[in-house]
Formats: structure tokens, C-alpha cells, sequence
């Protein structure tokens, strides 16, 4: 299976000017914990990071500490994480017929959620690992007024890796890029082309480290497995 990893991510929200995957979370940096999941998932056989040329030294760095057994392959992101895929799916290997895309910054999925969803990929067109919503949710206008109150059984938390058929992603790219879509991951772009997609129930803990209290989060994790 080939492994996508978005990693273009600036820690703006946490208060740094850097690449916020390069932030370090029990004395590794968040990428590392990132790509020592896609090493220990034995369905994984080729990763691919995409991120700016600027941050490609630290990257180089880090994988060399890490001597991961399976070929990285550093790619060229673009302005935004829709264009970053956009230019993953291009540099996958001619071969590839399913991929797994999983933010950089979800760096506590672990190996099995990983199979778990490169297995699921094979027998449908997309998925993504999701967790049902536990809160009750509300939808508000502009005033700060609730409109609505969804049926939360029907709500799911999205999250990655998700999973597709290479050919149709590359497709449905292309039809956004086409009608000027903005989408903020994948399976939207799925659901935009009437194309199904599936979910792969995720985990609790593979949360999304974007504030200084998700690192913290993520320091309590690691510290306990």
C-alpha cells in the first residue's frame, strides 16, 4: 500500500514560525511519530511526504535518524493541502492502484488503524477512518443564533488516514480543479463527483496536534503506551 502524507503544516496556532511537524513531542519531532506507524504497519510498502523544499534538510535529517526499512519519497506541496495531494497522487508510482493519505500532524494513528484502513481500501472506492460524535452538536447563523440541532447517531468526526482508488482521486482532482472546488480533504471531493465513500471506525486518540494543548495531549499518549 502507498502512504501520502501531507506535511506542509506551519505551528502558526502554537505560537511557532516553523513547520509544525519539525515541533518535537516526546523528544522526537511530530513527523517522526508520523512515519515510526507507517514503518510498524506491515501493509505499508512506500511513503511519500509532501511538504516544502524549505523543510526538506530537517526532513532528511529526521529519516536518517529514524533508518526506516521502507523508500520515502520527499514531494513538492503546494499552496494549499488540496494542491499539496494534487501533486502527491502525480509523483506515486505508476503502479499504485490504491493510496492512503494521513495528515503528518496525526501523529498518535497507529499501525493497526493503518491496515485496518489498507485492507478496507482494496474491496471499496473511498473511506475514511471516522469516530461517531459523542457531544450534542449545533448548527448556529451568523449572529450566533441555534438553527438546528442535528441527530448526532448520524454524525461522524472525520479524520485519516483516508483511502481511494488512485484513478477516480486523480480524477475527481481534476474535476475540482476544473469547477474551482475548495475542499479541505479528500472525501469531499469523492462526495462532490457522487462517488461513495465509506467509513472505517478511527480511534479515540488520533487526534489532530494543532494547539499547544493538542501537544500536550499527545505527550500524555505517548508517555502511557
Amino acid at each position: 500500500m502507498y502512504l501520502l502524507i501531507p506535511a506542509a503544516g506551519v505551528g502558526k496556532r502554537m505560537g511557532s514560525n516553523r513547520n509544525k511537524l519539525l515541533l518535537e513531542v516526546q523528544s522526537k519531532p511530530i513527523i517522526a511519530w508520523t512515519l515510526l506507524a507507517a514503518e510498524a504497519a506491515s501493509s505499508i510498502s512506500w511513503i511519500g511526504i509532501i511538504s516544502q523544499p524549505c523543510d526538506w534538510p530537517d526532513f532528511k535529517a529526521i529519516l536518517a535518524d529514524l533508518q526506516l526499512t521502507k523508500p520515502v519519497k520527499l514531494i513538492t506541496g503546494g499552496a494549499t493541502r488540496q494542491e499539496s495531494v494534487y501533486n502527491g497522487l502525480q509523483a506515486l508510482p505508476p503502479n499504485a492502484e490504491q493510496v492512503l493519505i494521513h495528515d503528518g500532524a496525526r501523529c498518535l494513528a497507529t499501525p493497526n488503524l493503518l491496515n485496518a484502513c489498507a485492507e478496507a481500501i482494496c474491496h471499496c472506492a473511498g473511506l475514511i477512518a471516522a469516530i461517531p460524535v459523542k457531544d450534542t452538536i449545533k448548527v448556529v447563523d451568523e449572529s450566533g443564533i441555534i438553527q438546528s440541532t442535528p441527530d448526532r447517531r448520524h454524525l461522524w468526526a472525520a479524520q485519516t488516514p483516508q483511502g481511494f482508488n488512485v484513478n477516480l482521486l486523480k480524477q475527481c482532482h481534476a474535476e475540482g480543479i476544473r469547477q474551482g472546488w475548495e475542499v479541505t480533504d479528500d472525501a469531499a471531493l469523492f462526495e462532490r463527483c457522487g462517488i461513495e465513500v465509506r467509513i472505517v471506525e478511527g480511534e479515540e486518540t488520533n487526534l489532530k496536534v494543532t494547539t499547544l494543548q493538542d501537544l500536550a495531549i499527545a505527550e500524555f499518549i505517548l508517555s502511557h503506551r
